[in-house]
C-alpha cells in the first residue's frame, strides 16, 4: 500500500503541488520580512511557525508520503487559518500588505493541500 501512495507522488502533478506547497510554506514563514511587517510581533511569529510547519509537512509528503498521508489533511486547514489570521491574530492592526500576502498565500495552501488529499484518495482507489 504504501508503495502504491509513494508511486502516486512521482507523478509529475504531484511533483508539482509538492513543489508548490512547499514553497508557500518559505514564503510565509519569511513573509514578516520580505513583505515588511516583522515590526508585529504576533502575525509575525504566527506566520513563521505555520510556515515553517507547512514546509515541513511538504517535505514529508515528498519524500514519503505512505507514512505521512494521514496528516495531508493539516495543510487546507493551515491554509484557511492562514487566510483569516490577520483579523484574529492581529484584528486592528493588520495593514494591507498583510492582509493581501497572507490571503493569497492561503488560498494557494488551501488548494495545493486539497490536490494532496486528492492525491491520496486517487492512488488508494487505483489498482495495483
Amino acid at each position: 500500500m504504501r508503495a502504491r501512495y509513494d508511486r502516486a507522488t512521482q507523478t509529475p502533478v504531484a511533483q508539482v503541488v509538492g513543489g508548490l506547497t512547499f514553497l508557500a510554506g518559505l514564503y510565509l514563514a519569511i513573509s514578516p520580512w520580505g513583505v515588511g511587517f516583522s515590526g508585529r510581533p504576533t502575525i509575525t511569529v504566527n506566520n513563521l511557525v505555520t510556515g515553517l510547519a507547512v514546509a515541513a509537512l511538504a517535505v514529508g509528503f515528498a519524500s514519503a508520503y505512505g507514512r505521512t498521508r494521514g496528516v495531508a489533511w493539516v495543510t487546507p486547514i493551515i491554509g484557511l487559518w492562514t487566510i483569516i489570521a490577520p483579523w484574529v491574530v492581529s484584528p486592528h492592526s493588520a495593514p494591507a500588505s498583510v492582509i493581501v500576502s497572507n490571503v493569497i498565500v492561503g488560498v494557494i495552501l488551501l488548494l495545493c493541500g486539497l490536490a494532496e488529499i486528492a492525491i491520496g484518495m486517487r492512488s488508494s482507489r487505483r489498482k495495483t
